[in-house]
């Protein structure tokens, strides 16, 4: 199948799955999405098992392989959704949150990464750095399928500022975490990303510091551009055009100078979606930019979730992996309920904290796309089937369980004004 073959299938599947959701399961449109094709495909495996002469299995794997779901979204799809997501939060709004988003968007990533880390090698017997590989692969969360959801709750907007910025920032960071750790490991592998000089710690930090340093900077930097541009034209066509070049050229221009893209996106977004929106847009504009990437955030988030549905087909369905990916789940919200609530504790000297933040940010710190695209990208080895599978199940748990039940959750422990320390 060629490009627009498979982007008419997904368009077309996206859009019966979505239907069928509105009027049947009725539940958040991607979620929806995402269980009307895991069904599917499960359906499809089961036919195959009672009629295995019709290879129906076979087919749908071979398409779905045929769709490389790792780069379609670390490649294409990220840089557009995290785009979409920093527009509409506010620079203003971050700013009052700022030392707990980045303290969870990077002590907290580093602390789930160890911790997965450390306990998967202790119940499965993987290498310890294979393990560590794992935990970056789940540490980053993405709450964005159920930031609706959150609205829906009447959560504090402090709250919800603190969930969309950390899922933001974290995805850039997990991902160069992730980076680093198969630089180390697979130096031949890593495609010049590795830690090159004697695979040591010391250039494991240079390239942190590279990808994220870099990807922030050039993300700011290409923001700022954009901004002038933009207040010198009242075109609304033609300046949501330009913000689309920003998102696409400057994701590109990242993969070229090997610095982190998903950080840059994040920035360039908060920049044109906060100053740039105040001070270079009319109102006009304004309406334009918003409805625009409203819609390709919706479009994408019920695309990439019909992929993982789908992507069923890609993993190692073995019984021997049931309980790993049990233990992995246990273990994901363990390692998350640290990194949350370290942060919260360290910082209730000096602020206040909506009641509920540590249970909702826990339950809500959702898993996505980005960790089976990480897993997939591995190299091959004796333990990617372990992963990758495991994996899948950690998203699918995450997406189904945690995504439906945290609107409740909040509902239940959350206050809607803010309240002492002693009342997280």
């Amino acid at each position: 199948m060629n490009l627009l073959q498979i982007a008419s299938l997904l368009i077309v599947l996206a859009a019966s799955f979505g239907t069928i959701n509105y009027f049947v399961l009725k539940l958040p449109s991607s979620i929806g999405i995402l269980l009307v094709a895991l069904l599917s495909s499960i359906t499809m495996l089961g036919v195959d098992q009672l009629v295995p002469d019709l290879g129906l299995a076979d087919q749908v794997r071979h398409v779905v392989t045929g769709i490389d779901f790792s780069e379609a979204l670390m490649e294409g799809m990220l840089g557009l959704l995290l785009f979409a997501g920093a527009l509409h939060v506010k620079v203003s709004d971050l700013k009052e949150e700022w030392a707990v988003v980045l303290i969870m968007a990077t002590v907290g990533v580093a602390l789930s990464t160890l911790l997965v880390g450390l306990g998967f090698s202790y119940v499965t017997g993987m290498p310890i750095l294979l393990a560590l590989i794992f935990g970056a692969v789940i540490a980053p969360t993405d709450p964005v399928a159920v930031l609706g959801v959150l609205r829906a709750a009447n959560l504090d907007k402090r709250l919800e500022t603190k969930i969309a910025g950390e899922s933001l920032f974290n995805d850039g960071v997990g991902y160069v975490v992730f980076l680093v750790l198969v630089g180390i490991a697979y130096p031949a592998a890593s495609g010049g990303h590795g830690a090159e000089a004697g695979n040591t710690y010391l250039e494991a930090g240079r390239l942190f510091l590279q990808e994220a340093g870099g990807g922030a900077a050039l993300g700011l930097v290409l923001g700022f551009i954009v901004f002038q541009i933009m207040r010198r034209i009242d075109d609304p066509s033609l300046e949501v055009l330009i913000t689309l070049a920003l998102a696409f050229g400057g994701y590109e221009l990242c993969v070229a100078l090997h610095v982190s893209a998903p950080i840059m996106a994040v920035c360039a977004g908060l920049l044109i979606g906060d100053i740039g929106t105040r001070h270079g847009m009319s109102e006009t504009t304004q309406k334009y930019v918003e409805a625009f990437w409203h819609l390709i955030d919706e479009i994408l988030n019920a695309v990439l979730f019909l992929l993982i549905g789908f992507e069923v087909f890609a993993v190692q369905l073995n019984n021997d992996f049931i309980l790993p990916a049990i233990l992995a789940i246990l273990l994901s919200l363990g390692a998350r309920l640290i990194a949350v609530t370290l942060p919260v504790l360290a910082l209730s000297p000096v602020r206040s904290y909506v009641k509920g933040t540590i249970p909702i940010m826990t339950w809500g710190g959702l898993k996505g796309g980005i960790s089976v695209a990480l897993a997939l990208s591995l190299p091959d080895s004796e333990w990617k089937p372990l992963i990758l599978t495991v994996t899948y199940c950690v998203v699918i748990f995450s997406i189904l369980v945690q995504g439906l039940t945290i609107a409740p959750l909040s509902r239940r422990v959350a206050d809607p004004q803010p309240v002492d320390p002693e009342g997280y």
